[in-house]
This record gives C-alpha cells, sequence and structure tokens, in this order.
C-alpha cells in the first residue's frame, strides 16, 4: 500500500539534504511512497514575532535561503519532471560545492546543472507567485503541525523533527530502510514524543 508523507526542506541545512537524499533514492529506488515536499524558511523561524517578515522585505531573496526555496518550489510545481535533479543540484550548491545560495549565479548554475532553464526560472520569480506560495506553506506547516525546523516528517496528524546522520549509497536499500523506520515511528509509535541519542556516534 502506497505510504503517504510529507517532508520539510531548506537548502541551509545539512540535515535535510541527508533526510531529503534518502527520500530521493528511495523514490528512485522504487518505493511505493507519495511525498509532498513543503518549504520551510529557517530564517522566517527565527524572526522575531514583531519583525519584518522575509517576505514583506524589500528584497525578500536577499535573506539567506529564500532565493534557493523560492526555486526549488518553482521547479516542483512547474517542472516536476526536474525536481529531483533540481533538489539534489540546490542542495549540492550549498554543502558540497560551500557556494553562497543567496547568490543569484549561484542558484541559476545550479538549476541549469539539473537541466532547467534558470534566466526564465528565476526571472519568473520577480513576478511573486512562488514567493506567495512559499510563505503560504511555510505558515501552514507552522500553523498545523508546529514546524519549527528541518527536515520535520509529517505524516497523518503527527509531525517529527528528524535527523539522519549519514547519506546515501549506491544500493537504496538502506534509504528506504531508513525512510521506514521514519515514518513507521511516526505513524504507529504514538507514545514516543522524544528520543534523542545525547551524543554523536564516533
Amino acid at each position: 500500500m502506497t505510504r503517504r508523507f510529507a517532508v520539510t526542506f531548506d537548502y541551509l541545512c545539512p540535515f535535510a539534504r541527508n533526510a531529503h537524499e534518502h527520500v530521493l533514492a528511495g523514490l528512485q529506488g522504487g518505493a511505493d511512497w507519495e511525498v509532498t515536499f513543503r518549504p520551510y524558511s529557517l530564517v522566517q523561524g527565527h524572526v522575531e514575532e514583531d519583525a519584518t517578515a522575509v517576505w514583506d522585505r524589500r528584497a525578500p531573496f536577499a535573506t539567506p535561503g529564500v532565493l534557493a526555496l523560492a526555486a526549488g518550489v518553482a521547479v516542483r510545481d512547474r517542472q516536476p519532471e526536474h525536481f529531483a535533479a533540481t533538489h539534489r543540484s540546490l542542495f549540492a550548491a550549498r554543502h558540497d560545492r560551500g557556494q553562497d545560495i543567496t547568490d543569484a549565479e549561484v542558484v541559476r548554475g545550479a538549476l541549469e546543472r539539473a537541466g532547467v532553464d534558470g534566466t526564465a526560472l528565476l526571472g519568473s520569480l520577480e513576478e511573486g507567485e512562488v514567493l506567495a506560495q512559499l510563505r503560504a506553506e511555510h505558515e501552514a506547516g507552522v500553523e498545523a503541525h508546529g514546524v519549527w525546523g528541518v527536515p520535520t516528517f509529517i505524516g497523518g496528524d503527527r509531525a517529527a523533527f528528524v535527523r539522519l546522520l549519514d547519506r546515501p549509497e549506491e544500493d537504496p536499500g538502506p534509504s528506504i530502510a531508513a525512510v521506514e523506520q521514519v515514518v513507521d515511528l511516526l505513524e504507529g509509535q504514538r507514545n514516543l514524543h522524544e528520543f534523542k541519542q545525547t551524543d554523536l556516534p564516533v
């Protein structure tokens, strides 16, 4: 039976990169999942209540992470056949290449490497529709599930922030198993509220 769940992302976070690479590897490996990829701005999550929201700033795309998030959302909704490659490419620009994803040229390059016309897509962001969509999804996650970070897995009426420490292997089996374990805990262990290792494995 198809498993349906959502997972939040912000390209700034290395743990989001790990989790999303596992999800993408599982999907590519044939996992019977229906996954919703939901943006969440880490910078907006730290904005004080009485301060200007990132979406309302004069130059919202100058806020760290927002331009890349908007680009990811635009590809997800308008060119879904390129989303997996774009998702990987934007994470890689930040965490493998060490690039500044606030820079439009960096984001454009990541899009081009994923087979997307970066100039056209970035130009379309100026219309404001994608930024409004990003805002709506961020705020919906906060309101409905109390989302405060990435990656947050959402299944049914439960949500949990999860850190996976490794990245996918060539064999998608371990990625599928890791994600299934997360969703099993989320959906099946309703009495488990927090399970956190006290130190990092050596």
